[in-house]
Protein backbone atom coordinates (compact mmCIF):
# COMPACT_ATOMS: atom_id res chain seq x y z
CA UNK A 1 0.00 0.00 0.00
CA UNK A 2 1.57 3.55 -1.05
CA UNK A 3 2.28 6.26 1.61
CA UNK A 4 -0.84 8.21 0.15
CA UNK A 5 -3.20 4.99 0.41
CA UNK A 6 -2.30 4.85 3.85
CA UNK A 7 -2.95 8.39 4.81
CA UNK A 8 -6.24 7.60 3.34
CA UNK A 9 -6.72 4.18 5.19
CA UNK A 10 -7.24 3.60 8.75
CA UNK A 11 -7.89 0.20 11.12
CA UNK A 12 -11.21 -0.31 12.86
CA UNK A 13 -9.65 -2.67 15.07
CA UNK A 14 -9.64 -0.04 18.18
CA UNK A 15 -13.18 1.25 17.04
CA UNK A 16 -14.85 2.35 20.21
CA UNK A 17 -18.91 1.89 19.87
CA UNK A 18 -21.01 3.73 22.17
CA UNK A 19 -24.47 2.63 20.93
CA UNK A 20 -23.68 -1.22 20.34
CA UNK A 21 -20.85 -4.10 20.64
CA UNK A 22 -18.16 -4.09 17.83
CA UNK A 23 -15.41 -6.77 18.19
CA UNK A 24 -13.05 -7.45 15.02
CA UNK A 25 -11.43 -10.95 14.79
CA UNK A 26 -7.80 -11.59 15.88
CA UNK A 27 -6.80 -11.33 12.42
CA UNK A 28 -8.48 -7.75 11.93
CA UNK A 29 -10.88 -8.98 8.54
CA UNK A 30 -13.91 -10.11 10.24
CA UNK A 31 -16.24 -7.09 12.40
CA UNK A 32 -19.08 -8.44 14.34
CA UNK A 33 -21.66 -5.46 15.57
CA UNK A 34 -24.09 -6.56 17.81
CA UNK A 35 -27.29 -4.61 18.60
CA UNK A 36 -27.16 -5.14 22.71
CA UNK A 37 -30.41 -3.93 24.43
CA UNK A 38 -31.62 -7.04 25.08
CA UNK A 39 -33.68 -6.50 27.78
CA UNK A 40 -35.64 -5.06 24.81
CA UNK A 41 -34.97 -6.95 22.27
CA UNK A 42 -32.42 -4.30 21.00
CA UNK A 43 -34.02 -1.68 19.88
CA UNK A 44 -32.67 1.25 18.22
CA UNK A 45 -32.74 5.06 19.37
CA UNK A 46 -31.87 8.42 17.67
CA UNK A 47 -28.30 8.03 19.43
CA UNK A 48 -27.92 4.08 17.56
CA UNK A 49 -29.85 5.11 14.13
CA UNK A 50 -26.53 8.44 13.63
CA UNK A 51 -23.71 5.94 15.43
CA UNK A 52 -24.82 3.29 12.56
CA UNK A 53 -25.13 5.85 9.48
CA UNK A 54 -21.19 7.10 10.61
CA UNK A 55 -19.83 3.90 10.94
CA UNK A 56 -20.74 2.54 8.12
CA UNK A 57 -19.87 5.22 5.85
CA UNK A 58 -16.69 5.66 7.79
CA UNK A 59 -15.81 1.65 6.69
CA UNK A 60 -15.09 2.85 3.43
CA UNK A 61 -11.77 4.30 4.68
CA UNK A 62 -11.22 0.54 6.25
CA UNK A 63 -7.29 -0.79 5.93
CA UNK A 64 -8.48 -4.22 7.89
CA UNK A 65 -12.50 -5.09 8.18
CA UNK A 66 -13.26 -6.97 5.37
CA UNK A 67 -16.26 -7.93 5.99
CA UNK A 68 -19.30 -7.38 8.73
CA UNK A 69 -21.63 -9.85 10.53
CA UNK A 70 -24.99 -7.30 12.07
CA UNK A 71 -26.36 -9.37 14.68
CA UNK A 72 -28.68 -8.76 18.24
CA UNK A 73 -27.72 -10.39 21.67
CA UNK A 74 -30.39 -12.14 23.52
CA UNK A 75 -31.85 -14.57 20.82
CA UNK A 76 -33.95 -11.24 19.58
CA UNK A 77 -32.31 -9.59 16.67
CA UNK A 78 -33.86 -6.14 17.04
CA UNK A 79 -37.82 -4.48 17.86
CA UNK A 80 -36.87 -1.90 15.56
CA UNK A 81 -37.28 1.79 16.94
CA UNK A 82 -37.30 2.54 20.45
CA UNK A 83 -40.72 2.97 21.55
CA UNK A 84 -40.56 5.66 24.29
CA UNK A 85 -37.17 6.99 23.29
CA UNK A 86 -38.05 7.40 19.47
CA UNK A 87 -42.17 6.66 18.53
CA UNK A 88 -43.26 8.89 21.31
CA UNK A 89 -40.86 11.84 20.85
CA UNK A 90 -41.89 11.57 16.90
CA UNK A 91 -45.27 12.18 17.98
CA UNK A 92 -44.82 16.01 19.18
CA UNK A 93 -42.22 17.18 16.18
CA UNK A 94 -43.12 19.25 13.52
CA UNK A 95 -42.43 18.40 10.00
CA UNK A 96 -38.79 19.44 9.24
CA UNK A 97 -37.79 17.65 12.16
CA UNK A 98 -39.90 14.69 11.03
CA UNK A 99 -38.17 14.70 7.69
CA UNK A 100 -34.45 15.58 9.29
CA UNK A 101 -35.29 12.01 11.08
CA UNK A 102 -36.64 9.88 8.31
CA UNK A 103 -33.71 10.94 6.22
CA UNK A 104 -31.25 10.02 8.69
CA UNK A 105 -32.68 6.63 9.07
CA UNK A 106 -32.54 6.47 5.25
CA UNK A 107 -28.96 7.45 5.69
CA UNK A 108 -28.36 4.23 7.50
CA UNK A 109 -29.09 2.44 5.11
CA UNK A 110 -27.70 3.95 1.89
CA UNK A 111 -24.19 3.89 4.47
CA UNK A 112 -25.04 0.15 4.67
CA UNK A 113 -25.28 -0.84 0.63
CA UNK A 114 -22.25 2.13 -0.55
CA UNK A 115 -19.62 0.77 2.41
CA UNK A 116 -17.30 -1.83 0.68
CA UNK A 117 -17.63 -5.14 2.99
CA UNK A 118 -20.41 -7.79 2.40
CA UNK A 119 -22.61 -7.38 5.68
CA UNK A 120 -24.17 -10.44 6.95
CA UNK A 121 -27.12 -10.21 9.29
CA UNK A 122 -27.49 -12.85 11.44
CA UNK A 123 -31.40 -13.01 12.75
CA UNK A 124 -32.69 -14.70 15.55
CA UNK A 125 -36.12 -13.92 17.32
CA UNK A 126 -37.84 -10.82 16.90
CA UNK A 127 -36.81 -8.82 13.66
CA UNK A 128 -39.38 -6.19 13.49
CA UNK A 129 -39.82 -2.70 11.86
CA UNK A 130 -36.45 -1.03 11.49
CA UNK A 131 -34.69 -4.37 12.98
CA UNK A 132 -35.96 -5.71 9.58
CA UNK A 133 -35.10 -2.67 7.38
CA UNK A 134 -31.11 -3.42 8.67
CA UNK A 135 -31.80 -7.10 7.97
CA UNK A 136 -33.22 -6.39 4.17
CA UNK A 137 -30.19 -3.66 4.19
CA UNK A 138 -27.18 -6.45 4.51
CA UNK A 139 -25.64 -7.77 1.19
CA UNK A 140 -26.69 -11.61 2.62
CA UNK A 141 -28.35 -12.59 5.55
CA UNK A 142 -29.19 -16.09 7.53
CA UNK A 143 -31.37 -17.10 10.36
CA UNK A 144 -32.88 -19.48 12.99
CA UNK A 145 -36.38 -21.22 12.29
CA UNK A 146 -37.45 -19.32 15.46
CA UNK A 147 -36.74 -15.70 13.31
CA UNK A 148 -40.00 -13.65 12.90
CA UNK A 149 -39.80 -10.92 10.69
CA UNK A 150 -42.13 -8.21 9.94
CA UNK A 151 -42.07 -4.91 8.59
CA UNK A 152 -44.89 -3.87 11.00
CA UNK A 153 -44.93 0.24 9.64
CA UNK A 154 -48.81 0.18 9.08
CA UNK A 155 -49.49 -1.35 12.60
CA UNK A 156 -48.46 1.83 13.81
CA UNK A 157 -50.37 3.87 11.15
CA UNK A 158 -47.50 4.80 9.01
CA UNK A 159 -46.56 3.64 5.12
CA UNK A 160 -44.80 0.51 4.31
CA UNK A 161 -42.57 2.53 2.61
CA UNK A 162 -39.65 3.16 4.94
CA UNK A 163 -36.05 3.67 4.49
CA UNK A 164 -36.45 2.05 1.35
CA UNK A 165 -38.35 -1.36 2.05
CA UNK A 166 -41.00 -0.52 -1.13
CA UNK A 167 -37.76 -0.53 -3.16
CA UNK A 168 -35.54 -3.30 -2.09
CA UNK A 169 -37.96 -5.77 -0.50
CA UNK A 170 -39.54 -6.63 -4.27
CA UNK A 171 -36.32 -7.02 -5.36
CA UNK A 172 -35.64 -9.35 -3.14
CA UNK A 173 -38.75 -11.52 -2.72
CA UNK A 174 -40.89 -10.39 -5.72
CA UNK A 175 -43.19 -8.23 -5.79
CA UNK A 176 -46.58 -9.62 -4.23
CA UNK A 177 -44.97 -11.16 -1.69
CA UNK A 178 -43.60 -7.48 -0.24
CA UNK A 179 -46.73 -5.74 -1.09
CA UNK A 180 -48.60 -8.45 1.24
CA UNK A 181 -45.73 -7.87 3.81
CA UNK A 182 -45.51 -4.22 3.38
CA UNK A 183 -49.42 -3.74 3.71
CA UNK A 184 -50.32 -6.07 6.06
CA UNK A 185 -47.49 -5.35 8.66
CA UNK A 186 -47.60 -9.43 9.28
CA UNK A 187 -44.73 -11.51 10.36
CA UNK A 188 -42.39 -13.77 7.71
CA UNK A 189 -41.79 -16.63 9.04
CA UNK A 190 -37.94 -18.11 8.64
CA UNK A 191 -39.00 -20.95 6.25
CA UNK A 192 -41.09 -18.47 4.31
CA UNK A 193 -37.76 -16.10 4.39
CA UNK A 194 -36.15 -18.93 3.03
CA UNK A 195 -38.11 -20.48 0.80
CA UNK A 196 -38.78 -16.80 -0.70
CA UNK A 197 -35.09 -15.98 -1.12
CA UNK A 198 -35.01 -13.06 1.80
CA UNK A 199 -32.82 -15.23 4.08
CA UNK A 200 -29.81 -17.52 2.47
CA UNK A 201 -29.62 -20.33 5.06
CA UNK A 202 -31.50 -21.63 8.21
CA UNK A 203 -29.65 -22.48 11.13
CA UNK A 204 -30.02 -23.60 14.49
CA UNK A 205 -29.89 -21.04 16.99
CA UNK A 206 -26.91 -22.64 18.89
CA UNK A 207 -24.95 -22.66 15.18
CA UNK A 208 -26.05 -19.20 13.95
CA UNK A 209 -23.16 -16.91 15.22
CA UNK A 210 -21.01 -19.77 14.09
CA UNK A 211 -21.90 -20.49 10.65
CA UNK A 212 -22.37 -16.28 10.17
CA UNK A 213 -18.54 -16.13 11.11
CA UNK A 214 -17.76 -18.84 9.10
CA UNK A 215 -19.48 -17.31 5.91
CA UNK A 216 -17.89 -13.60 6.54
CA UNK A 217 -14.34 -14.94 6.74
CA UNK A 218 -14.78 -16.59 3.53
CA UNK A 219 -15.48 -13.79 2.23
CA UNK A 220 -12.98 -11.98 3.92
CA UNK A 221 -10.75 -14.32 2.93
CA UNK A 222 -11.68 -13.72 -0.28
CA UNK A 223 -10.88 -11.40 -3.40
CA UNK A 224 -12.41 -8.48 -1.41
CA UNK A 225 -11.43 -5.69 -3.55
CA UNK A 226 -13.43 -7.24 -5.99
CA UNK A 227 -16.31 -8.11 -3.70
CA UNK A 228 -16.37 -4.18 -3.52
CA UNK A 229 -16.81 -3.68 -7.21
CA UNK A 230 -19.64 -6.75 -7.03
CA UNK A 231 -21.37 -4.89 -4.42
CA UNK A 232 -20.55 -1.44 -6.19
CA UNK A 233 -22.25 -2.83 -8.88
CA UNK A 234 -25.92 -4.01 -7.72
CA UNK A 235 -26.23 -0.50 -6.59
CA UNK A 236 -25.56 0.86 -9.46
CA UNK A 237 -27.77 -1.68 -12.01
CA UNK A 238 -30.65 -0.66 -10.44
CA UNK A 239 -31.35 2.17 -13.30
CA UNK A 240 -29.48 0.92 -15.40
CA UNK A 241 -30.67 -0.07 -19.69
CA UNK A 242 -29.12 -3.36 -20.45
CA UNK A 243 -26.20 -1.83 -22.58
CA UNK A 244 -25.39 0.26 -19.33
CA UNK A 245 -25.72 -2.87 -17.50
CA UNK A 246 -23.48 -4.93 -19.93
CA UNK A 247 -20.44 -1.58 -20.52
CA UNK A 248 -20.47 -0.62 -16.34
CA UNK A 249 -20.00 -4.56 -16.01
CA UNK A 250 -17.26 -4.62 -18.79
CA UNK A 251 -15.44 -1.75 -16.96
CA UNK A 252 -15.98 -3.14 -13.80
CA UNK A 253 -14.10 -6.21 -14.53
CA UNK A 254 -11.51 -4.84 -16.32
CA UNK A 255 -10.34 -2.73 -12.97
CA UNK A 256 -10.54 -6.28 -11.48
CA UNK A 257 -8.54 -7.38 -14.32
CA UNK A 258 -5.84 -5.17 -13.72
CA UNK A 259 -5.61 -6.08 -9.65
CA UNK A 260 -2.25 -8.33 -8.34
CA UNK A 261 -5.13 -10.49 -6.99
CA UNK A 262 -6.34 -11.31 -10.23
CA UNK A 263 -2.89 -12.65 -11.18
CA UNK A 264 -2.20 -14.00 -7.61
CA UNK A 265 -5.43 -16.06 -8.40
CA UNK A 266 -3.99 -17.74 -11.59
CA UNK A 267 -0.42 -18.30 -10.46
CA UNK A 268 -1.96 -20.37 -7.56
CA UNK A 269 -4.46 -22.12 -9.84
CA UNK A 270 -1.56 -22.96 -11.97
CA UNK A 271 0.34 -24.26 -9.27
CA UNK A 272 -2.45 -25.99 -7.07
CA UNK A 273 -2.61 -24.08 -4.29
CA UNK A 274 -5.06 -21.84 -2.68
CA UNK A 275 -4.52 -18.12 -3.59
CA UNK A 276 -3.38 -15.89 -0.73
CA UNK A 277 -5.17 -12.25 -1.51
CA UNK A 278 -4.43 -8.76 -0.57
CA UNK A 279 -6.47 -6.54 -1.78
CA UNK A 280 -4.26 -4.64 -5.16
Amino acid sequence: MSDVMKDMKRSFRDYQAKHFLWDVSEDGRVATLTLNRPERKNPLTFGSYAELRDLFRDLAYSSDVRAIVLKGAGNNFSSGGDVFEIIEPLTRMAMPDLLAFTRMTGDVVKAMRKCPQPIIAAVDGICAGAGAILAMASDLRVATPEAKTAFLFTRVGLAGADMGACGFLPRIIGQGRAAELLFTGRSMSAAEGHAWGFYNALHAADALDAEALKLAHSLADGPWFAHGITKTMFNQEWAMGVDEMVESEAQAQAICMATQDFRRAFEAFAEKRKPAFEGN
